[in-house]
């Protein structure tokens, strides 16, 4: 089977830019459309998804096979859309129904300031997107079609800024529509949250999620070659502050070799599958010497999704984190939500897990070293320990609430930590937004799951917009929440997405 490395990047996507008119307005100002309208994509160029202009649209079959050719295109992960005169929208409808893509309404228009004293009824013509943008606007609303608008001149860094957490968002929808996820063993047992309906998650987001037996995963590591793990050690010698025990030729070494070895197997496994995310259990390691941490660590900071105890769709979510984030500082990990400092008006949240927290979330030279695991009853893992860099998070969790899928958000700040020289593991301390309580509180009122995707790379908006694409649930604990209001929106939030899907 081939061999097919991950992908975390935005290089290999594009995003059409689509400008509406008709034929009203005679090959002139046609012209001019189009040439204004190119300026205006020309100035979507600095972002990081490459932006290619589209010749106007003039009418119903032009629109509709411009959406078909979308829907077929892979590397086409969205449409911005922006009506630079007025294109009656009824030309709309089979375009915006065929439509399967991202849309985003581009409300803005080719000059920034009026020539007040220069215009006349030719320019009221020509730049009237305030006149067809309306239009637009009321056939997306008429059609349900779901969209994120987007209003101003594309000079204006706040509109660049949205358009790319649009772009981040498509990303992000784009690798959950064709990831494969591997599951090695089950859930950990008697655990509710990390259970859902994966069917579901197959027709909701895209992903396939499925089971190998550990087993499998065995034999893959034991096709490691010593030339390899040679290979492998020399890495981990180069990249990390290794610890005196680990170094060849000392006691531990050998522990060491075999989490290189695991590495190799699950890293080829992985990529001959095509698989984008996975998931391993404690409770079901087969013939493995170790639970995987350090292997697992370093595919989360390539960009693999990870969960925990089997759960997959926090393995979703880091996968999608890490697309969204890519070419950005910082990264996405598994996180948990571990114990509590409640010292009265200076509440934190320390964070971590046994073994498996991403060293994309620090600058600073992780210590490699090997300790005891008191679970799953086999030899000491190797594992990273660091502490997560200080500064703005995010960290978001998918629920399956029988009828839907709900992902909670909570905007965090990472600081600084104490000395903490007897916690084996890479962590991080944070501060949850509006308050300690309040965070809590709205937490457990939702339903959130333990586990969750830590970003440091992107922000609320981004996962704003990632929910809006994808039709699902989303309620967000920031500095503006407060328990009431939340407990309402999530009365609210179940009635709609009940009457939403229909009966």
């Amino acid at each position: 089977m081939t061999r097919q490395p991950l992908v975390t990047s935005l290089d290999q996507y594009e995003v059409w830019f689509v400008t509406g008119s008709q034929n009203l307005y005679g090959e002139e100002t046609l012209r001019q459309v189009a040439e204004q309208s190119q300026a205006v994509a020309e100035g979507l160029a600095g972002l990081p998804v490459t932006v290619v202009w589209k010749p106007v649209l003039k009418d119903s079959d032009a629109i509709r096979r411009l959406a078909l050719e979308v829907n077929a295109r892979d590397d086409v992960i969205g449409v911005i859309a922006w009506m630079h005169t007025f294109s009656p929208a009824k030309m709309w409808i089979s375009g915006l129904d065929a439509l399967r893509k991202p849309l985003l309404h581009l409300h803005t228009q080719a000059n920034v300031e009026l020539p007040w004293a220069d215009i006349d009824f030719d320019f009221m013509n020509l730049n009237q997107a305030a006149h067809g943008d309306r239009e637009f606007g009321y056939i997306q609303t008429r059609l349900g079609v779901a969209r994120k608008t987007v209003v101003g001149h594309v000079s204006n860094p706040t509109v660049l800024q949205q358009v790319e957490d649009w772009e981040r968002a498509a990303a992000g929808w784009a690798a959950a529509r064709t990831l494969k996820l591997a599951r090695f063993g089950d859930n950990m047992r008697f655990v509710a949250v990390t259970e859902g309906d994966k069917t579901e998650a197959e027709l909701r987001f895209g992903v396939q999620v499925n089971t190998w037996g550990v087993n499998d995963l065995v034999a893959a590591v034991e096709a490691a070659t010593d030339a390899d793990i040679d290979a492998l050690v020399d890495v981990y010698l180069d990249s990390y502050d290794v610890a005196d025990e680990l170094l060849p030729g000392a006691e531990r070494h050998q522990s060491l070799r075999d989490g290189a070895a695991i590495e190799l197997g699950l890293r080829s496994f992985l990529e001959e599958g095509g698989f984008g995310a996975f998931t391993t259990s404690f409770e079901d390691l087969g013939a493995l010497k170790q639970l995987p941490g350090l292997a697992v660590q370093r595919l989360m900071a390539e960009g693999y999704g990870f969960g925990a105890e089997g759960d997959w769709k926090t393995a979703i979510l880091v996968r999608v984190a890490n697309v969204m984030g890519a070419g950005l500082p910082g990264g996405a990990s598994l996180m948990e939500d571990y114990t509590y400092d409640l010292v009265p008006g200076a509440e934190r949240i320390l964070g971590a897990h046994m073994l498996e927290v991403s060293p994309s979330l620090t600058t600073a030279k992780p210590r490699l070293e090997v300790h005891a695991l008191g679970i799953g009853g086999k030899d000491d893992p190797v594992r990273l320990v660091f502490t997560a860099d200080p500064g703005p998070a995010l960290v978001v969790a998918m629920s399956d609430m029988r009828d839907r899928f709900r992902l909670v958000a909570n905007v965090v700040t990472n600081v600084e930590a104490p000395d903490l020289p007897n916690l084996p593991v890479g962590r991080a301390v944070w501060e949850p937004a509006p308050d300690f309580a309040t965070s809590a509180a709205c937490w457990l009122a939702a339903g959130a799951a333990h586990h969750t995707v830590m970003t440091t790379a992107v922000g609320i908006e981004v996962f704003r917009d990632f929910a809006e694409i994808a039709g699902t649930e989303l309620v967000v604990i920031d500095e503006d929440t407060t328990v009431r209001s939340f407990q309402r929106e999530l009365r609210w939030n179940q009635a709609y997405y009940r009457l939403a899907q229909g009966l």
